[in-house]
């Protein structure tokens, strides 16, 4: 059996016939020759055929059958979640990374990784204006990284020492009320509970109300809170909307707060010329994340963590694994194991870097100005419809909207819109998703495609309009 799992040439066999497979889902999504972007299945239908594929299913049938029973990032008229639209050659890094497997915790599993991501680290943070004392490291995703910031600026901005000792009393962060569940979750797993997150109101465009920061903090500071931290979204996650950083930032600094960024969706703004002003304001934080698998074509799950002080990139973990690290108070770069969260983790420098030595960064600056631009034409037209109705101008490439009859309230119009998503589903050709705000149900697109265009998006609202009417006699 070793001998079979390990054959190089049977590997060669089907590893070819894949990356044909893989070459052909590629061509007939981007080209529309694939006419559905998901085939939906109940949850338990899909249960019970991989529980029946597991025991009875042939094994030549199992690439073909994941490409008919998933999400079709790739097709034009996928314009749901937040999850980038891959760049074919991080298919091959992917692939490398899962062959050698080395999981870069100590140097010697992890030499030429190690190396890569403190280049990709050192460019990140030139790019968003920081000098040669900044620092950071890559980890697996934007709330594990949101965790570890919040965590660093703890160590950093609380004189006891939680970390060893404990909680000696109350401690907090400030974050907008539209800003992304993974901080709350993150404050609530260090242990503030939710007296320790204090949620600054939006204003009607779903940015942080700043003018309020100062009676929201003083409030906390009379309860006996300790304040250490706020938190400003670039943007939120419900409807892409960027918080004022530069406001953010002044506050901070009035108060000696530690100023986080949360990047994961725009950090990448950075690199286009035309809305890298989005991000005015983020020199002057302490930290940064932005997710490579969101708007700069990288596979799941690969984010950035950026530091402005290269120590706090070394300072957050104080446990010692003797067996692995010796001890030393030495800028150990190449031992990632020392400053993240994960011991193992996948070789994702490789994605940041082969897209950077390959096309630039005139990739990012093409690709997500033209997603933003898109966002903004999408709007157009939907002002230009009397059935629609926007929820704010967006300001990247996240657009919420909904359809709208006369007559009818908000809770029944909130029914029609659920029902229009979910026939929008079923239905397979387009996948979007929706989201609540203010007590109103939206439709909501995240344009992260770089084949879809504006009559993709005009077949779109068409095809609502179509069936909101047949919806409409239900009602």
């Amino acid at each position: 059996m070793l001998e079979q799992v390990f054959d190089d040439l049977l590997f060669e066999k089907s590893g070819g016939k894949l990356i044909n497979e893989i070459a052909k889902h590629m061509h007939e999504t981007i080209n529309e020759i694939q006419g559905k972007t998901i085939t939906w299945n109940e949850p338990e239908e899909e249960l019970n055929f991989w529980k029946e594929f597991l025991e009875n299913g042939q094994n030549e049938d199992f690439f073909s059958e994941i490409f008919k029973r998933t999400t079709h990032t790739h097709h034009p008229k996928y314009v749901g979640h937040q999850v980038g639209v891959t760049a074919p050659i991080t298919i091959l890094t992917g692939m490398l990374s899962n062959l050698l497997n080395n999981g870069m915790a100590v140097y010697e599993m992890g030499m030429s990784p190690n190396a890569i991501e403190r280049v990709v680290i050192e460019k990140l943070g030139e790019k968003f204006g920081f000098s040669s004392q900044s620092g950071g490291f890559l980890t697996s995703g934007g709330t594990l990284a949101n965790l570890t910031a919040l965590l660093s600026a703890r160590k950093a901005k609380v004189a006891h020492d939680v970390w060893n000792l404990g909680h000696t009393k109350p401690l907090g962060i400030m974050v907008c009320e539209e800003a992304h569940y993974c901080v709350d979750r993150a404050a609530k797993i260090m242990g503030f509970g939710e007296q320790g997150i204090i949620k600054i109101p939006a204003k009607n465009n779903f940015t942080m109300d700043t003018e309020q920061l100062e009676r929201y903090y003083l409030d906390a500071i009379s309860k006996g809170i300790h304040i250490f931290a706020i938190v400003g979204s670039a943007p939120s996650t419900a409807t892409g909307a960027y918080d004022n950083l530069e406001a953010i930032a002044a506050f901070a600094k009035k108060h000696n707060l530690w100023f986080h960024v949360d990047g994961a969706h725009g950090g990448a703004a950075i690199f286009s010329d035309t809305y890298k002003h989005l991000l005015d304001g983020a020199q002057h934080a302490d930290s940064i994340v932005i997710d490579g698998h969101k708007m700069m074509l990288m596979p799941t799950i690969t984010t950035a963590l950026l530091f402005k002080d290269k120590e706090h990139a070394e300072h957050t973990f104080s446990q010692k694994a003797d067996y692995l690290l010796d001890d030393s108070t030495m800028d150990e770069w190449y031992n990632s194991g020392r400053r993240t969260f994960e011991c193992t983790k996948t070789m994702m420098c490789l994605h940041w870097f082969v897209l950077l030595k390959f096309y630039g960064e005139q990739l990012f600056n093409q690709y997500l100005t033209r997603q933003y631009d898109l966002a903004q034409d999408f709007a157009e037209m939907i002002n230009s419809h009397p059935d629609f109705e926007l929820a704010i101008s967006p300001m990247s490439n996240i657009l919420c909207f909904r359809y709208v009859a006369k007559g009818f309230s908000d809770s029944k119009l909130n029914e029609l819109n659920t029902m229009l998503r979910a026939e929008l589903l079923k239905d397979g050709e387009f996948y979007l998703v929706q989201t609540k705000l203010n007590d109103k149900l939206y439709l909501r697109t995240s344009l992260m495609n770089p084949f879809t265009r504006i009559n993709h998006l005009n077949q779109l609202i068409t095809k609502i309009k179509m069936s909101a009417q047949v919806l409409l006699n239900r009602l």
